[in-house]
């Protein structure tokens, strides 16, 4: 389990630092495996800009950049495609340690041509995005900007959470308990109820209460999906989750804020108008389809999943087409894409 302490911070009103956050976490009996500070590996990094791009006198892939950078204009071989002038971008001094390459930068000649620095691609930096090239980055942003900043980059704690704490699985219940142990004062903002204006179209019929003894659902209409904010992209990010879209996201977040799955089915792509929570099932023998073949699901992460009678199916068509499986992961069929309006927010307990 990681989290930033920005998102802690949202839940717990401290002046702690990440490394105090850390020993009350062990003192509360919290299993700290980790604590990563992207900010010091990003200190020798900052933002400059390419004046001027011509090809290297001695190699057709590589060109001979102009930079201005926080240190003043430095001449700087690069082999980036695309790499031009005009182009703001991230540097690294000579001395700079690049940590997606595990060297340290020394100045020495490339094809007869000396570089005195580097022009970094997100991969070198272990920042998220493309790495086809050089970072691309805002024009606004100012030559000599921390990098750190840029890509809003904070210490990150991870810990093992115990099998008796699953509180600990959000991090709100993480704040709750170091507010307990005195480390700040837990923030407990109000939370409006969000009143319906419809009743629902889709219903839930539970056939296995055994697997899953509460079931709740929400119709929403008229969302817009999309790219997500940057702040909820870096938040995600830095715990290693690649944001995918807004209704995504949204459901990883409080997923991990909350402790609280959630899940998020396109009401277009239903078959019928009722979800039935079911155990596993083989076939009858029907449609073709040999006796006693096992059921089976695409999930969203595109793999196929054999199901057997121990887990618990999420299913449309009237019970008969698997959709998800509980606690799990949802279906390929009914997932969520651009041109998503209308949903149906699942929050179960499995």
């Amino acid at each position: 389990m990681k989290f930033t302490l920005s998102w802690l911070k949202d839940h717990l009103d401290t002046e702690a630092d990440v490394s105090a956050v850390a020993d009350a976490m062990t003192m509360a009996g919290l299993e700290v495996e980790d604590v990563h500070d992207p900010v010091a590996a990003l200190a020798p990094f900052s933002v400059a800009k390419i004046i001027s791009a011509e090809r290297h006198p001695n190699a057709d892939r590589l060109q001979v950049c102009q930079v201005e950078t926080v240190d003043g204009m430095k001449e700087i071989v690069c082999g980036a495609p695309n790499a031009r002038a005009g182009l703001t971008t991230i540097y690294a001094p000579i001395g700079a340690y690049v940590p997606g390459l595990g060297v340290t930068l020394v100045e020495k000649p490339v094809r007869g041509v000396v570089s005195n620095g580097m022009l970094c691609s997100a991969a070198e930096l272990e920042q998220p995005g493309e790495s086809d090239g050089i970072l691309e980055l805002d024009d606004s942003l100012k030559v000599g900007e921390p990098a750190a900043g840029v890509f809003g980059a904070e210490p990150v704690i991870d810990f093992e959470v115990t099998p008796n704490r699953p509180d600990w699985l959000g991090v709100s219940g993480i704040a709750r308990d170091l507010a307990a142990a005195g480390l700040g004062t837990l923030i407990t903002p109000a939370v409006e109820p969000v009143a319906g204006r419809f009743a629902s179209p889709i219903t839930v019929r539970l056939d296995a209460p055994g697997m899953c003894p509460v079931f709740a659902g929400r119709t929403i209409r008229g969302v817009k999906n999309g790219p997500s904010p940057e702040w909820l992209k870096r938040r995600l990010e830095a715990i290693g989750l690649r944001s995918i879209n807004r209704l995504v996201d949204v459901t990883n977040l409080i997923t991990y804020d909350r402790a609280r799955p959630l899940h998020v089915y396109d009401i277009a792509k239903l078959v019928g108008s009722e979800i039935v929570v079911r155990a596993g099932q083989s076939s009858e023998g029907a449609d073709g389809i040999a006796a006693g073949t096992p059921e089976h699901l695409i999930a969203l992460d595109g793999k196929t999943y054999t199901v057997d009678p121990s887990m618990c199916v999420i299913a449309d068509a009237m019970g008969e087409r698997p959709i998800g499986l509980g606690g799990v992961m949802g279906g390929e069929s009914t997932g969520c894409s651009d041109e998503t309006t209308d949903v149906f927010v699942e929050c179960a307990w499995f």
